[in-house]
């Protein structure tokens, strides 16, 4: 999570104190939590996990998953059951847990990593068994050196309970997890990316198709599952997907952690039904922002999900309502950006992002990103080539990663309006 410049911060920076990473605030304001269940309670995944695998099918599993609605919370939104059900039960399928959070203002997979991580094992143990895959891959994010200890604890602790291993509670079939930590890039992160990483290559995104669910990792059938979508699956099988599809919205049900960035005087995890207003989020969750600041412009999912002016925050927290304002869901990260920084400031944060991360596998992405950055960086109003370059980058990117970046760009500068006229190319 971030944090404020503080003494303990400055001493860490200093040398004078060991680098440690701060607690996260965590809360729930649905009334009953799904994947915060163990953060805030004491139910316990592996019960579930147990007493699915030795009493239930595959197709048991599958079908509750399919009719809760679950989709992918890790940015993409893909209907999770739609996912497992193209796996096919291939022979070696694998299922990859994606701890590789990146998202500036996101920090919901390393809390549950950490907090609850046999939760996201068990998770990912309910999508092995759905999917007919016998080995399992948890990817941490490089950064999370705790998330990444604590993993491989949660793992040797469910062996030695019997969880893992050969017919598990006299199921059918064996499991084993590994866990790996991740290379640093912020593409990995991006399915096609991660299982190149994985493979031992540059994590770069690949053309598709082929998807990974019929030639992945290793060119076996292979799942990618975020962190935080396999933890709301113990909760599903346990109560039921008609139970979870009655949370949320019709069209999108369920939950969200959302995460509120340092400058809210509540900063934390939240737990929200999806649908819920942006607004109630940010003034009674979050409490307004600290130090009686003004709130200038939201960013919601990450520095490439989308931008809102504070008079668009009445609009629910849905994948399809963000989008009408050009914005995205993402990881649900919302960081508040309030009026004493300059509108260019941001606009150049955006784009440095963009060029230090871009993977480079595309033209558009790499090219693109870097001319926009000397654009911005010369102040100089920009001309056609900048829109030109815009719409070269949103049709012909390789990956999601250049595709939303205009975006973002352009989201940021209809949030602020005049202040940032002619930069939305």
């Amino acid at each position: 999570m971030t944090v404020c410049a503080g003494p303990d911060l400055a001493d860490q920076l200093a040398g004078r104190a060991r680098p440690h990473a701060p607690p996260i605030p965590a809360a729930d304001a649905t009334g009953d939590p799904v994947v915060l269940a163990g953060v805030l309670g004491d139910e316990d995944p592996w019960l579930i996990w147990a007493e699915t695998v030795s009493r239930r099918s595959p197709e048991v599993v599958l079908s509750e998953v399919a009719a809760s609605g679950l989709r992918g919370r890790g940015g993409a939104g893909f209907p999770v059951a739609a996912k497992w059900a193209a796996a096919g039960g291939s022979p070696g399928t694998v299922v990859i847990a994606n701890g590789d959070e990146g998202d500036p203002g996101s920090y919901a997979d390393r809390l549950l990593m950490e907090a609850d991580p046999a939760r996201v094992l068990a998770g990912l143990a309910l999508a092995c068994f759905a999917c007919g895959a016998r080995r399992g891959l948890v990817l941490v994010r490089s950064e999370y050196p705790r998330a990444l200890a604590l993993m491989r604890e949660a793992v040797e602790r469910a062996r030695a309970d019997g969880h893992l291993g050969r017919r598990p509670h006299g199921g059918g079939a064996d499991l084993e997890i590994e866990v790996v930590a991740g290379a640093g890039s912020y593409v990995a992160g991006e399915e096609t990316a991660l299982i190149a990483e994985l493979e031992g290559g540059r994590g770069c995104a690949r053309a598709r198709p082929p998807y990974p669910t019929d030639r992945g990792l290793w060119d076996v059938p292979t799942v990618v599952n975020n962190v935080e979508t396999l933890a709301a699956v113990p909760w599903i099988v346990s109560r039921g997907g008609a139970a979870y599809a009655r949370r949320g919205t019709p069209g999108e049900t369920g939950t969200k952690l959302v995460c509120l960035s340092e400058r809210f005087a509540r900063p934390g995890c939240h737990e929200v039904e999806l649908g819920t207003p942006v607004r109630r989020i940010v003034t009674e969750l979050g409490g307004g922002l600290r130090d009686g600041a003004q709130l200038a412009v939201l960013q919601v999912g990450g520095p490439l999900g989308g931008f809102l002016a504070e008079g668009e925050l009445d609009v629910p927290l849905t994948e399809r309502d963000l989008a009408g304002l050009g914005a995205a869901l993402g990881h649900a990260g919302l960081v508040a950006v309030d009026g004493r920084i300059e509108p260019l400031d941001v606009l150049r944060h955006v784009w440095e992002f963009a060029a230090a991360e871009s993977c480079g596998a595309c033209s558009p992405c790499r090219v693109g990103s870097r001319r926009g950055l000397e654009r911005v960086r010369s102040g100089v109003p920009p001309g056609d080539a900048y829109g030109r370059m815009l719409r070269v980058m949103g049709e012909a990117s390789l990956c999601a990663f250049g595709r939303r970046l205009p975006y973002a760009v352009r989201g940021l500068v209809r949030a602020y309006g005049e202040r940032l006229r002619g930069w939305g190319g």
